[in-house]
């Protein structure tokens, strides 16, 4: 049976965006995400607090703070991986995981959740290739299963894929011959071959050896020169600084200071983002 609940129509308006495409970037594919008055709790703990925030299309957004603050969480509920008990999402004006009827939002069934992620590319902290497929088959997977490219289009775009991250010459490898950092490149691929309006990342340099780090950073910088929509959570100051249209930070489910990221990295106004970043420059 679909979930539903209110749409609360009458709250607040969410945040209002800051200037778009900063660098100079554009995507004709770039998705438009509108996140309205979100709330979600595990039992009495509140991971998301009233979150409300809008993050224009070929825009780049870096997501900061502390442990437990609901980073991962937010990302989550973006393309539906977690359900949200309050409020709402929505990509080019289309709800995630949900259809309206009237004032409410009715869950959308498995299907149709699984059709709506294809716009919505997700990256993890560890990697998640399949195991018992080469990189080339983990690349084509998915745009075959979903009917967007034959198994020779698909080929094709997952060799364009693997130019793109640099590892043409791991296309029949297997995935236990990798890397971490090789590993996560491919996932990278992977979540693009699906030609997605936003690309969300979880944490993707957590699980690597320092000196792996920068090659998956370095394949981000190049898709945020592309002007797809990107969302990072991370703990890479540094490459906030340098590709980050704005940087959002967060504390106890709660969105606390947002603004560019001269603005919050160097000058934040907020005492709990000056407290972070002391501990993490």
């Amino acid at each position: 049976m679909s979930e539903a609940f209110d749409l609360f129509v009458n709250r607040p308006a969410p945040v209002a965006p800051q200037p778009v495409n900063s660098l100079g970037r554009r995507a004709q594919n770039a998705g438009r995400i509108e996140i309205s008055n979100l709330s979600k709790s595990y039992g009495i703990f509140k991971a998301l607090n009233d979150v409300s925030l809008t993050i224009e299309p070929g825009t780049v957004t870096v997501i900061l703070g502390p442990s437990g603050s609901g980073k991962s969480t937010l990302l989550r509920t973006i393309n539906h991986l977690e359900r949200v008990d309050e409020g709402f999402i929505q990509i080019d004006g289309e709800y995630v995981g949900y259809r309206r009827k009237g004032h409410k939002l009715y869950e959308l069934k498995e299907k149709a959740i699984l059709k709506q992620r294809i716009n919505c590319g997700y990256v993890f902290q560890n990697f998640n290739l399949f195991p018992h497929m080469t990189v080339l088959d983990n690349i084509i997977e998915a745009p075959i299963v979903h009917g967007l490219l034959n198994r020779k289009q698909a080929i094709e775009r997952a060799y364009e894929l693997l130019d793109t991250v640099g590892l043409r010459e791991k296309a029949n490898a297997w995935p236990r011959h990798l890397s971490g950092g090789q590993q996560q490149r491919i996932a990278i691929a992977r979540a693009l071959a699906l030609n997605p309006k936003v690309m969300l990342f979880d944490e993707p340099t957590s699980a690597l050896d320092p000196e792996l780090v920068g090659e998956v950073l370095d394949v981000i910088k190049k898709l945020a020169e592309s002007g797809v929509t990107l969302v990072v959570v991370t703990h890479e100051i540094g490459f906030a600084r340098q590709v980050a249209d704005r940087v959002v930070f967060m504390v106890e489910g709660a969105i606390v200071e947002t603004g560019s990221a001269a603005q919050v990295l160097d000058n934040p106004r907020h005492h709990r983002t000056r407290r972070f970043l002391e501990k993490v420059l």
